[in-house]
């Protein structure tokens, strides 16, 4: 194919330095530019969101100035939390004893990520193996590669932990169950269209001068609205 005129006036002039450029107008046509159309290609099922799980921890500290520490899997897919524990020592069996519990009954998928912790050794990567799934442990200093995971701990830090005082690992525990629950039914997601991760039905217009009731969440730090019935 033939290169377009404003390239071979370019090219021209800085092959002959006497010769000035002339600015021409760029044109450029359909065959100039179709090898940058984006492609329709649904995604492979290969990597599809349904297929890949996350798990990571967190940190959380208490009254007592001790540290306990959250584990949790997340789905890609919906955004939902298969499973979450809290332990003052996180060791790599305890580890890998979450992970059976999370597909004791369920089918595991086809990829788990995690990041380069210690905990998560060649005893929690051998029981990965063992459910048919495939271990990706992200780069080193790279937790944009474990992205979904590292949002929902920036969420449960701004939702909850930073506005309580954990007062111990039975405390954190409860916490967190309702955490999980608001986020399940009330918390709203952008990246779900404005619906929650078990699926929240949409309000329906209610007649004008209804009254409207606010439903607290979490202790009252958030709110639910509806219409009166």
């Amino acid at each position: 194919m033939r290169p377009p005129q404003w390239i071979l006036s370019v090219t021209s002039a800085f092959l002959d330095p006497i010769a000035p450029i002339v600015m021409e107008p760029i044109v450029l046509g359909s065959e100039d530019i179709g090898f940058a159309k984006p492609s329709a290609r649904e995604p492979s099922g290969l990597w599809r969101e349904s297929a890949i799980r996350s798990v990571d921890s967190f940190t959380v500290p208490t009254l007592t100035f001790g540290v306990l520490y959250g584990f949790f899997v997340i789905d890609h897919d919906r955004r939902k939390i298969l499973h979450l524990n809290v332990s003052q020592n996180p060791s790599a069996p305890w580890v890998a004893l979450q992970l059976r519990q999370t597909w004791a009954y369920d089918q595991p998928p086809r990829f788990l990520i995690f990041d380069r912790d210690a905990k998560f050794n060649a005893d929690v990567v051998a029981t990965v193996e063992d459910y048919g799934m495939r271990p990706l442990r992200t780069a080193l200093r790279s937790p944009w590669q474990n992205g979904i995971a590292e949002r929902w701990v920036g969420s449960v830090r701004r939702d909850l932990l930073d506005h309580v005082i954990v007062v111990n690992q039975r405390h954190l525990r409860r916490l967190m169950k309702n955490y999980i629950r608001y986020y399940h039914e009330d918390r709203t997601h952008l990246g779900l269209g404005k619906d929650t991760p078990s699926g929240r039905v949409a309000a329906s217009a209610s007649p004008i001068g209804s009254r409207v009731i606010s439903l607290p969440r979490l202790g009252g730090l958030h709110h639910r609205y509806a219409a009166a019935a």
